[in-house]
């Protein structure tokens, strides 16, 4: 998720300390408070959160996460083996769902990744593969603005899947996916949910 990084924390009426984005209305609160930055070490989920993003670039997540459950209905629970089956009619059907984000690129993307995540089994999977990027550092951001919105491990990670087939995994995109999946903690240092994934010491 590409946060909003024009704010620094606020304390919400139960007392804890998130950053603006995460006080934006009760859904971005649970999301943030219980998924983002936790690990995600499985095939299925890890595909999910790559379309996700992709689908978020140049909207706000809070649509995303919105529609997120019409997103799962529409490809097949983000079901790697389900969704490279998808043809033209299955294309036509998505470009017709008011539920979702209706771009056909970013519809093909999600498909061709499907595709490539299978063929990435044959060399230790979309998680490990993922995961061998993670750096041996996290950013300690003080306040929003000191959140990058890239590394070089995800400049390394979008050329790496790019060669393997994916689409729509740019520096950018892939520095959200690297946060959102507990890769990177950029949590706010005074944050209540610093530290909070395991992969990263507070």
């Amino acid at each position: 998720m590409a946060t909003d990084k024009t704010h620094a924390t606020v304390r919400g009426s139960d007392g804890l300390v998130r950053p603006a984005w995460a006080e934006a209305d009760d859904l971005m609160r649970e999301y943030y408070d219980t998924e983002w930055g936790m690990p995600v070490r499985d095939e299925r989920g890890l595909y999910e959160r790559i379309s996700l993003e992709a689908f978020q670039s140049g909207l706000s997540w809070a649509t995303i996460l919105r529609k997120r459950p019409a997103f799962r209905a529409a490809f097949a629970n983000f079901d790697p083996d389900a969704v490279a089956e998808f043809g033209e009619a299955d294309v036509e059907r998505l470009l017709n769902d008011v539920g979702i984000v209706r771009n056909r690129a970013k519809i093909l993307a999600t498909i061709t990744n499907a595709r490539a995540t299978i063929a990435l089994r044959d060399d230790g999977g979309l998680v490990d593969f993922v995961w061998s990027f993670q750096p041996a550092t996290t950013p300690a951001p003080r306040t929003a603005e000191e959140v990058p919105a890239t590394s070089p491990e995800s400049v390394a990670l979008s050329k790496a899947l790019r060669k393997r087939g994916f689409a729509f995994v740019g520096p950018t995109t892939m520095f959200a996916l690297m946060e959102a999946v507990g890769i990177v903690d950029t949590h706010l240092v005074d944050s209540h949910r610093r530290g909070s994934s395991g992969v990263w010491s507070a």
